[in-house]
């Protein structure tokens, strides 16, 4: 396999602004002073992706409580991430990266290994940015089940 790019914590969370479900943009940024979950899935309404999403969606009060906002990232187009949203009673952003190039930029696309074969995908990433806008834990490929639950036994106190 190739060399592909990693982040690490203490790197600077690579900037974004991409379109959330319902069109609007979305920016890395609106989340300065605040700490924040970035998760990439590889595809909305699969039953992974669903599950974590809806892992998230249970968690997102524990998650506000040790003060993340929840933020997730797909090459999905907007109006499916919208019927997904919709479909699961999502109330957390979901972005669409359908060029793939924020999903490259934080690590989470490239070669990776599908039922044994090597293939180019998303890699399915979490990542804690702090207020400052700097990674604080990096997870590459995560499991859909139980992620959420691990994520928030080891979140920082």
């Amino acid at each position: 396999m190739s060399e592909q790019k990693r982040l690490s914590p203490g790197d600077q969370a690579p900037a974004f602004t991409l379109n959330d479900s319902t069109g609007k943009p979305v920016s890395l940024s609106d989340y300065l002073g605040r700490s924040v979950v970035v998760y990439f899935y590889p595809a909305a309404s699969t039953p992974g992706c669903t599950k974590q999403a809806c892992d998230f969606q249970e968690n997102l009060g524990s998650l506000a409580d040790s003060g993340y906002a929840v933020v997730g990232v797909s090459p999905d187009e907007p109006a499916k991430l919208a019927k997904f949203a919709a479909a699961e009673q999502l109330d957390f952003p979901l972005l669409s990266d359908p060029e793939r190039a924020v999903l490259a930029e934080w690590g989470a696309f490239g070669e990776k290994q599908n039922y044994g074969r090597t293939v180019q995908g998303v890699i399915r990433s979490t990542f804690l940015v702090d207020p400052e806008g700097k990674i604080a834990k990096a997870m590459y490929n995560v499991r859909a089940t139980g992620h959420v639950a691990k994520l928030l036994r080891e979140l920082p106190a």
